[in-house]
């Protein structure tokens, strides 16, 4: 029986995420998930691809999403009240070339992370009527998401991994590399997540959309904000390449709304091979 082992969420993207034990599963993903975005001037999103030090920023979002507390080592932290946008005008923003619009907050929060980056940059939240279609398998939405509303790994899964990279002398990689929503327990063997087509959890159910082609992101040490070389895009390219990249995980709409709590069991209604 396999259930949920952690639940993440990352209320401004790119930076680091919130460990919880239950939360409400909506639409656009689990709770606040990327619902701000730190962008260039250009309203370019900005991420650890380019800007690795964005993960030891620590995000706290109020239950009623009034206020955001940011804080990183070596630079006073920052309350702020959030803007959600009722009147405000909307600035234009991009997210993997896809255009959408979001509420800028302010220059507190601007400069707040153009000292912490070294650059120019601005904070904006997702506006109240924000549409966004995601594709894959299952349609969706989501937030600022790179992808879908969710991304699904197995402990198996990382396991696999870190068996692989000890067998080369190298050093465990943490789950944090991979970003993840939900960490799935109790599989026996690896990559299942790539494999449910259709899964009830909690209240909640989900769609399978695509498997998750990893990026640069995964070199990032989540707790320094530092690239640490090649792994594990070098070994999982060994044994997980497709067309367009490697894999590791899942990536998953949601078709039901509903709480989610660490322990739930997963009902997988529909697998791959069905």
């Amino acid at each position: 029986m396999a259930n949920v082992a952690a639940l993440f969420h990352y209320p401004v993207k790119g930076c680091a995420g919130v460990e919880v034990s239950q939360a409400a599963l909506g639409s656009a993903g689990l709770g606040p998930d990327r619902t701000f975005m730190v962008v260039d001037p250009d309203g370019q999103f900005v991420s650890q691809r380019k800007d690795p030090r964005l993960a030891v920023v620590q995000p706290r979002l109020t239950d009623d999403g009034t206020r955001l507390t940011l804080t990183a080592p070596e630079i006073e932290p920052l309350d702020l009240l959030v803007d959600t946008g009722q009147a405000r005008p909307r600035s234009a923003v991009r997210v993997h070339g896809e255009p959408f619009t979001g509420v800028d907050q302010g220059e507190q929060a601007a400069d707040w992370f153009a000292t912490l980056l070294g650059r120019p940059c601005r904070l904006v939240r997702v506006p109240p009527e924000h549409h966004r279609e995601t594709g894959g398998e299952t349609a969706g939405t989501a937030g600022f998401a790179d992808s879908t509303a969710v991304l699904a790994v197995s402990t198996r899964s990382l396991d696999e991994l870190n068996g692989r990279l000890s067998a080369k002398g190298l050093p465990a990689l943490p789950m944090d590399r991979f970003r993840p929503n939900v960490v799935i327990d109790g599989w026996a063997e690896p990559h299942v997540e790539d494999q449910v087509r259709r899964v009830e959890i909690g209240g909640a159910e989900l769609g399978f959309a695509k498997v998750a082609i990893r990026c640069a992101v995964t070199t990032v040490d989540q707790d320094t904000g530092q690239r640490r070389g090649p792994e594990p895009l070098r070994t999982l390219a060994e044994y997980r390449r497709i067309p367009g990249g490697v894999v590791f995980g899942a990536r998953f709409a949601v078709t039901r709304a509903g709480k989610v709590s660490v322990g739930d069991e997963l009902r997988v209604t529909r697998w791959a091979s069905a």
